[in-house]
């Protein structure tokens, strides 16, 4: 039976009577611009989040530029992001005006490899950007300790894990600034473009919003460039039909996690990757796989995290052996994905403005070997079953 990797209609149509409701509470109100909608979206947010002070903006991607806008990160500043991650991370860092620093991934959690950072490290370093990826938290106390020596900003790239916890925290409540996005397959899905910027400190926060308004205040004075990075009215009422079942929609995708790692991990040839291989484990041991490789490793949460599961991503090891199984799956009608087939700093775009790809093997090893499965909350037990039975019909034969 066909399998979708993600289908937006089985969590968005539920809610059609609510989220009509909300597009005719802001038809009637005429305001569509910021107001009284956004406001409670961002007091709600700042609620879930536990800090101080939340921007709804115009996506994800806005996020992190504004982020950048309101460090005064430009011309001739260095900002260290992972090389394994989505284009806006570096994409942001370049339209500062500032230099993309590439660095290498752990290969068991797939977030940046702090060590490998603070090799980067120059006197033009301004920022690090460590990346939240897949719904599992970075290695955050690692990060916060490189940027304390050097005296850098952190700006959290949480864009696909509002909600996951780091030690008990909320990712992107940790640094001086959090973005994160609502693109409508994301965990908290908007019907549209919509992002979130958070911080906790009051001057940033000021900063930040007027630059929201292309660096308006009061109305028509312009003491800086901004730009319109603006939330509309609708996605935020939208949003709040939405972030009251965020709960329920972790948890299912948590339960999927769950249940093809058990059922998975009992195919010969199927490993899950072992505590022991991240570098955020106490013991910082090898991130070498297990003796002898794999055909295909599961990933995991790491130790006292929460992760949120935006994708459930595998390595398949093995020359050609990703695509062979992604080949497969379309063949019987699964959905699957390669999130991300081209490191970063192999991106055309990047040739001639950042540095530090030479030493991102293990970001380069994982763009040939992963694969996300279907993971979404409304996936129902037949459709698990169907997918877990393809992998492992094409494991026993690979």
């Amino acid at each position: 039976m066909p399998v979708p990797l993600l289908d937006l209609k089985r969590q968005n149509l539920p809610l059609e009577a609510d989220l009509q409701a909300a597009f005719t509470r802001v038809l009637h109100s005429g305001h569509f611009i910021l107001g009284p909608e956004l406001v409670a979206f961002e007091k709600e947010c700042a609620e879930f989040l536990g800090v101080k002070h939340v921007l709804g903006v115009s996506s994800g991607t806005d996020a992190l530029l504004l982020a950048l806008m309101a460090l005064k990160i430009g011309p001739g500043d260095e900002v260290l992001v992972p090389s394994f991650t989505f284009f806006a991370t570096a994409g942001c860092v370049a339209r500062a005006g500032a230099t993309p620093v590439f660095v290498d991934s752990c290969p068991a959690c797939f977030n940046i490899d702090v060590a490998d950072a603070a090799k980067k490290i120059t006197a033009r370093t301004k920022a690090i950007i460590p990346v939240h990826l897949f719904g599992q938290t970075a290695d955050m106390d690692g990060v916060l300790a490189l940027a304390k020596a050097n005296k850098i900003a952190v700006i959290e790239d949480a864009a696909q894990s509002l909600g996951a916890k780091y030690l008990d925290k909320q990712v992107g409540t940790l640094g001086e600034f959090g973005a994160y996005s609502f693109f409508p397959t994301k965990n908290l899905g908007a019907l549209g473009d919509a992002g979130l910027l958070v911080t906790n400190d009051d001057a940033l926060a000021e900063f930040a919003s007027v630059l929201r308004v292309h660096g308006m205040k009061p109305k028509y004075h312009h003491h800086w460039v901004g730009a319109n990075f603006r939330l509309d009215a609708l996605q935020a009422a939208f949003l709040r039909v939405k972030l009251p079942h965020y709960g329920n929609y972790t948890k299912g995708r948590q339960t999927n996690a769950a249940w093809y790692t058990e059922r998975l991990a009992k195919v010969p040839g199927i490993v899950v990757v072992r505590p022991e291989d991240c570098h955020m484990h106490p013991a910082n041991a090898t991130t070498a796989p297990a003796s002898p490789t794999p055909k295909i490793t599961l990933p995991s949460s790491c130790p006292r995290h929460e992760h949120i599961w935006n994708q459930y991503t595998l390595r398949v090891h093995g020359p050609g052996r990703r695509n062979a199984l992604l080949a497969y799956l379309q063949e019987c009608k699964i959905g699957a994905e390669v999130y991300y087939p081209i490191p970063l700093d192999r991106q055309q775009c990047f040739q001639n403005i950042g540095r530090g790809g030479e030493t991102c093997l293990r970001a380069r090893m994982l763009a040939d070997e992963v694969l996300s499965i279907p993971i979404f909350p409304e996936l129902t037990p037949t459709e698990r079953e169907e997918v877990a039975t393809a992998i492992e019909a094409f494991t026993q034969k690979a």
